[in-house]
């Protein structure tokens, strides 16, 4: 797995500290397993201001790329989303953001990837000339911006990532 662009982590907070109107928590790397994580958390809950600290709440996170973290999620869910998006980088979390489960996204990137293309144009054009001989004739007459948007309607998802950067995927 290569280093991701950004990193992911999360900030958990104390709840007996934030409950007494303190502010006490850490930022605390989520590429990492989920023991490591709890680990991190554990200690963070030992250095509270608030003796027997026990509970906690994920306040704040970044890296995750569009990816949504809820304030109770599991860390064994956190550290999961943060692998799959260490791996995959902005698609991951665009493939998570579009469909709201790991499993999903995952299926998505091992089953049904087609490529990454400038444009929906190129990769109906790319599609177009795999498929079909285009008699030469026709070729300046065949409108790929409307056959890449049509296909996006019935076919394909296509992911924006970035600028010219368009990851193609089979609709199941």
């Amino acid at each position: 797995m290569s280093k991701p662009e950004i990193e992911i982590r999360i900030y958990v907070a104390c709840l007996a500290a934030y409950n007494n109107g303190i502010l006490h928590g850490r930022w605390i790397d989520a590429l990492q397993d989920a023991d490591a994580i709890l680990k991190e958390i554990g200690g963070m809950l030992k250095a509270s201001p608030i003796a027997g600290a026990e509970e906690f709440a994920i306040h704040d996170y970044e890296g995750f790329e569009g990816a949504r973290i809820e304030e109770y999620q599991s860390i064994d869910s956190v550290a999961e989303i943060a692998e799959f998006i260490g791996e995959h980088g902005k698609l991951g979390g665009k493939l998570l953001e579009y469909f709201g489960d790991l499993e999903d996204a995952r299926t998505a990137m091992m089953e049904d990837y087609r490529g990454e293309y400038s444009s929906r144009a190129d990769f109906a054009q790319e599609l177009t000339e795999e498929t079909t001989e285009i008699p030469q004739a026709l070729q300046y007459y065949i409108d790929y911006e409307r056959m890449g948007r049509d296909l996006e309607i019935n076919d394909v998802l296509a992911v924006e990532a970035g600028f010219e950067e368009f990851h193609i995927f089979w609709r199941r």
